[in-house]
């Protein structure tokens, strides 16, 4: 089941500090709701886009948008998820190396609104894939959840057939 948190998060500081802080208060407040259950394991992550110590959220509007995809273009950033399950936390980073965006790519793609709701204002499993020249590390990372990461975190009982 998704319950959304409303947690506040931190939107600066050192990004891999702020992912892991923001998924810790989202686990916190999910924990704390009143109609979790006992016994049940909660899985928080925050997701953020990060280059030269800046953290790139999600656009506001098509201007924000393609003023971070101008500064991601040509450029590799890292894509930072934070992640706790129940009493267990990591991070999980990829690099992800965009083309250069001339303003034909750049107008394309802004016009798409795949943007919204995006960190870093792009969806890489989309349209998007159009902005990216390679990555390195776990695209399901990009995507939004790190799934090598979180089965890290797990115990490996939870793959018993009992």
């Amino acid at each position: 089941m998704v319950r959304p948190t409303g947690a506040q998060e931190l939107s600066e500081g050192d990004p891999h500090v702020v992912a892991l802080e923001n998924a810790r208060r989202k686990h916190a407040a999910a924990s704390a709701d009143a109609s979790a259950v006992d016994g049940e394991h909660i899985l928080a992550v925050d997701t953020l886009v990060a280059l030269d110590g800046a953290i790139y959220g999600k656009p506001r509007n098509a201007d924000e948008a393609r003023a971070t995809l101008r500064v991601l273009a040509g450029r590799t950033h890292e894509v930072i998820s934070g992640i706790v399950l129940d009493d267990r936390a990591t991070i999980a980073v990829t690099a992800v190396t965009f083309r250069e965006i001339d303003d034909a790519l750049m107008d394309w793609y802004v016009a798409t609104e795949e943007w919204r709701g995006r960190a870093g204002g792009y969806a890489i499993q989309g349209r998007g894939a159009a902005l990216v020249r390679a990555i390195d590390g776990d695209y399901l990372n990009v995507v939004g959840l790190p799934v090598a990461a979180l089965l890290d975190l797990m115990d490996s009982r939870a793959f018993s057939p009992e």
